[in-house]
């Protein structure tokens, strides 16, 4: 770039254009000074987390970066609005995965029921099992303390976020997401025990 150049008179296809033909980053950066703080806003409303929100950012202007070079697109605006959902959505499911994965196979099924609400979806031959470990879990959350048993049952019971979960309970969201994330090992000790 010319020193004292400006691209605000540029489309988003011109900056596309000289980004890919030139490789002109500062085109690149433009288009993240344009958009980054909509996409940040649509991380937000879909993770429920700020750093979580900004990390996503990160990722998607890194992809988006080589993914420019593989699509061709004509509306940039409503093409990166449904780029950067499906990256919201792809973290999301790989935060519930990672979730699942972090309990044994004994209190696998409890995490599920947390987020799901319940057995009401099994089959007759699932049902009974499924109803032990479910109040295997119920016996298990009664013997948490009272901060890590509030905090699961917000976060997984009625899906708030940490910061909803904060509002609610007067905790930080440093000591929501330790809350949590203590509350699910001694979950997991607890179930491993119940069902051994």
């Amino acid at each position: 770039m010319i020193l004292g150049y400006s691209y605000n008179n540029h489309s988003d296809k011109d900056l596309i254009n000289d980004f890919l033909r030139k490789n002109d980053r500062e085109a690149y950066g433009e288009l993240y000074k344009r958009y980054g703080h909509l996409v940040l806003g649509l991380c937000i409303k879909y993770l429920k987390d700020r750093d979580e929100a900004a990390d996503a950012v990160m990722t998607i202007f890194t992809k988006l970066y080589e993914d420019l070079k593989r699509f061709e697109i004509t509306h940039f605006k409503s093409w990166l609005y449904i780029y950067s959902k499906n990256t919201c959505l792809m973290v999301l499911r790989k935060k519930q995965r990672l979730l699942r994965e972090e309990v044994t196979s004994a209190s696998e099924n409890s995490i599920f029921f947390m987020e799901n609400g319940g057995v009401d979806h099994l089959n007759s031959e699932q049902s009974g099992d499924q109803e032990h470990r479910l109040l295997l879990l119920e016996q298990a959350l009664m013997e948490l303390g009272p901060e890590q048993k509030t905090c699961i049952e917000l976060y997984y019971y009625k899906h708030l976020s940490y910061l909803e979960i904060a509002a609610q309970t007067g905790f930080s969201e440093k000591e929501v997401k330790s809350h949590l994330q203590n509350g699910k090992r001694n979950l997991k000790i607890r179930l491993e025990k119940k069902d051994g």
